[in-house]
């Protein structure tokens, strides 16, 4: 009988600690960094210390390496990069079987601007190895004015090729918990360093 008592409340409690264990992950489950301009990249090959390197990222999204020189890795994933890494040394025939370690020794600075009819104006940085949404970043500009139209929050973004996209969000919505009438992907938008957020005037 005690047995069974012990068994029913584990199952019932099971469920609590889950829940508790998920949320404390929430902020930074979705988080995967991209490396990126400026960031300083320690990279290191197994059992050869002679090709341990710091190197920054350049404008082009290079780094150089001992006998491989430059290798692009602007844009990719730590596991992207290694991977990559590791490519040009065994095609290069420089290593048979080389294991390469990428650590970010320095983060870029990360930057959004937010824009128009907001409270606080201005820039803000990103926080490091977490996600940052649109809500968030209102949040912490004070909020939307009184004339602001938080229904078409607008984010412009720049891309890789210097072409720009913009998505339109609908913060207050968002604040009151619903979804909104914009597309699911817009509204659940994480920001990234360099968009600019703008909320336009609300016509009267």
């Amino acid at each position: 009988m005690k047995i069974r008592f012990i068994l029913l409340f584990l199952s019932l409690l099971a469920p609590h600690v889950l829940q508790a264990a998920g949320n404390e992950n929430d902020g930074k489950k979705n988080y995967i960094h991209r490396l990126q301009l400026a960031d300083r990249l320690r990279i290191a090959v197994y059992q050869e210390d002679d090709l341990t390197t710091q190197t920054r990222i350049d404008a082009h999204g290079h780094i150089n390496l001992p006998l491989l020189g430059e290798i692009t890795v602007g844009g990719l994933t730590i596991t992207e990069a290694q991977e990559n890494i590791q490519r040009a040394y065994r095609d290069g025939h420089f290593l048979r079987n080389p294991q390469v370690t990428v650590n970010v020794e320095e983060y870029a600075p990360r930057e959004v601007s937010i824009q128009g009819q907001i409270r606080n104006p201005g820039r803000y940085t990103l926080p490091i190895e977490s996600t940052f949404t649109v809500v968030e970043l209102v949040t912490k500009a004070g909020g939307i004015t009184d004339i602001g139209k938080g229904t078409a929050v607008a984010i412009t973004r720049l891309n890789p090729d210097g072409s720009q996209k913009t998505f339109t969000v609908d913060v207050e919505s968002l604040i009151r918990g619903k979804k909104g009438p914009g597309k699911n992907e817009d509204n659940v938008l994480l920001l990234e360093p360099g968009d600019i957020v703008y909320i336009p005037e609300r016509l009267i």
